[in-house]
């Protein structure tokens, strides 16, 4: 059972304060002198830091890789402490081709060397002894989330192995790579998406663009370019017309609630009040439904909030 404990951390010279939750059963502990075969009983002998034990360990050569790259190895041979939950080189292969190297051209190095810090938190945070959260702030800046319903998951990645102990600290194996979210507001996803072609027509002549471009955040039902086919013939058009501005916005409205509601959260709830002040029916019994529109993709990050895509149109009452 974890025990609670604060844990007071210092990286570089800001003091920060950092504290998690895991149940992964931290096994032997392994200190990186070969892969996960070689498992040691007390404090690593050789004293190797994260990248020593990295490079050591012979299934971390494409984050060894990307350190060098990202101009990052000093960083993680200092003092830290500093915990890594560190992607496997299968982690890293099953990104889509050619990812990996994109990442490691020059001009990337700023992309990827906020992927890469994506992956630390401040602090030697061992998998026994850090208290329940459900999102630990990484060096990056963002956060990422911490479920322990089954195992332990790092936003979707499955920790393998934890407790790899280090000078400087400590890894936790993971098995896929974590990717902060995305840059672009809402509505650049949206756009650069290409199947909102409608949805983005709609907003800009609904005069809403600006607002979900704001600071937000937002959680947006988004139907696509076939979901908005569906409607009976004429409809868009129709709400298309500078007339019936207030309607559309009604209409586009109701697809927005406040806040950042993510998956997770929206299968707990039976409703969720809207943006333009109805609220919307949630059904998880069978995939999840608003309304009768089913998602069809959730948690596409912004910047600035959440989409989740719909395959019909929200019209309200």
């Amino acid at each position: 059972m974890l025990k609670a404990l604060r844990i007071s951390v210092a990286f570089a010279v800001t003091a920060a304060v950092m504290s998690f939750a895991t149940t992964v059963d931290a096994g032997q502990k392994c200190r990186g002198t070969q892969t996960h075969t070689v498992a040691f009983a007390e404090k690593n002998r050789a004293g190797n830091d994260i990248v020593e034990t990295t490079v050591h360990a012979g299934s971390f050569k494409t984050l060894a890789a990307a350190l060098k790259a990202a101009g990052l190895i000093d960083t993680l041979k200092g003092d830290g402490p500093f915990t890594v939950f560190a992607p496997t080189d299968e982690a890293f292969a099953k990104l889509p081709s050619a990812t990996v190297e994109d990442l490691l051209k020059p001009e990337n190095k700023k992309k990827l060397t906020a992927v890469l810090t994506y992956h630390v938190v401040a602090g030697n945070v061992k998998a026994a002894d850090v208290v329940k959260l459900k999102s630990a702030k990484t060096v990056e800046g963002r956060s990422v989330k911490i479920d322990t319903k089954d195992g332990v998951k790092i936003n979707n990645s499955k920790v393998v192995k934890a407790d790899i102990e280090c000078s400087n600290g400590v890894i936790h194996m993971i098995d896929s790579v974590l990717i902060p979210g995305a840059e672009k507001d809402i509505v650049e996803t949206a756009v650069e998406a290409g199947s909102f072609k409608t949805l983005a027509a709609a907003l800009k002549a609904a005069g809403l663009i600006d607002t979900l471009k704001g600071n937000g955040p937002f959680t947006v039902f988004a139907p696509t370019d076939e979901a908005f086919a569906k409607l009976p013939a004429g409809t868009v058009e129709s709400l298309l017309k500078p007339e019936n501005k207030k309607k559309l916005t009604a209409v586009l409205t109701y697809h927005v609630v406040a806040g950042n509601v993510k998956a997770a959260d929206v299968v707990k709830l039976d409703s969720a009040k809207t943006v333009q002040g109805q609220t919307v029916a949630i059904d998880a019994a069978d995939g999840v439904k608003i309304n009768n529109a089913k998602v069809v993709k959730a948690d596409i990050e912004c910047s600035n909030g959440v989409i989740h895509v719909i395959d019909s149109v929200l019209i309200p009452e």
